[in-house]
């Protein structure tokens, strides 16, 4: 495999100083793996740190700044972040209104943020974890005990976000950020398998002609792999399946999310054959989102997120936020 890379045990360490190098409005810490918005931190405002395992670009990183994240925690591909990372960002942007742990439902992340939300706390730092489990293909998976944590994250970080920059206190945007999980699901689609670059070779084997549905953000597999479908069957099998699982009552806001491989203009195709099956099923759309968001490295495919929301929810997703990846109204 060909790759823009030095060599594999430097990737992490070179994406961010090329971070660093791109977004000045960023603290790069490069040896310890934290950024934290360069603001942080804010006084009376909520701290919000996320993280996980590299490879799922713009997640997290890509999302600190003012109305999403305060910190992020990036770890070595695919592999969870360390507790003393999380500990330093919460340090870091801590003003004493207190700090939001968002967890993706992998083994790694809940272990280690759980240790480091007991960490901090001795530090005198009041901590409150939300836990994003809204993946609604399988129950359990090679990385998770439970459904696995992936579109719905964005949800939860740019709501909460918007929430935390409105000073709101830690109880309220905690409960906000949970809200937003349980109205959200998500199902996923892989094309192609990934390539780590530690492997250099696909990390399972997706026959040519071959789909797999209900993919995870790191190549666990998913419910089944069938023959090559349309762009048409696939918003079909994915709205569907996240449709067995909730009964959306109001409007939802919608995730169209490429898996890094994916063009654009496949994902608007995509997208197009989404809206169409949403307004068959007779569910309303409040807002639409389309792009690379949640990755996974060089995997084509797309993942769908559905979120259903009040007015509350929907005037903090319209809220202003200036990210690296995700920007608008500032």
């Amino acid at each position: 495999m060909k790759m823009l890379i030095n060599v594999p045990e430097t990737v992490v360490a070179d994406a961010l100083r090329g971070m660093a190098a791109a977004h000045p409005d960023l603290s790069v810490d490069v040896e310890n793996r934290v950024i934290v918005r360069k603001d942080a931190p804010v006084a009376g405002k909520v701290g919000l740190v996320s993280g996980g395992g590299s490879g799922h670009e713009p997640l997290h990183g890509g999302f600190v700044g003012p109305g999403m994240l305060s910190a992020a925690c990036p770890g070595e591909v695919f592999t969870s972040p360390v507790p003393d990372q999380m500990v330093r960002a919460a340090a870091a942007v801590d003003s004493g209104a207190g700090v939001l742990f968002i967890v993706k439902n992998y083994t790694g992340d809940v272990l280690n943020f759980d240790m480091a939300a007991e960490l901090a706390e001795e530090e005198g730092i009041r901590v409150g974890k939300v836990l994003v489990n809204d993946d609604v293909a399988v129950t359990d998976s090679l990385y998770t005990a439970g459904r696995r944590g992936t579109g719905a994250t964005l949800f939860v970080e740019k709501i909460a976000g918007a929430a935390a920059e409105q000073g709101l206190p830690l109880e309220r945007v905690e409960a906000l950020a949970r809200q937003v999980n349980e109205n959200s699901r998500s199902f996923g689609v892989a094309l192609s398998a990934v390539t780590t670059p530690s492997k250099g070779t696909p990390t399972f084997d997706l026959p040519e002609g071959e789909l797999e549905l209900g993919i995870g953000i790191h190549g666990e597999p998913g419910r089944e792999r069938r023959p090559m479908m349309t762009s048409g069957e696939i918003a079909e099998a994915a709205v569907d399946a996240i449709l067995a699982d909730i009964t959306p009552r109001n409007p939802v806001l919608v995730l169209v999310n490429g898996m890094g491989a994916t063009p654009l203009l496949e994902l608007y195709g995509f997208n197009a054959e989404v809206q169409r099956v949403l307004a068959e099923r007779g569910v309303p759309v409040a807002r639409i989102l389309v792009g690379n968001y949640v990755t996974s490295l060089d995997m084509a495919g797309a993942s769908v997120t559905l979120c259903q929301i009040d007015e509350e929810l929907l005037r903090l997703w319209d809220a202003p936020v200036r990210t690296a990846g995700l920007r608008w109204g500032m």
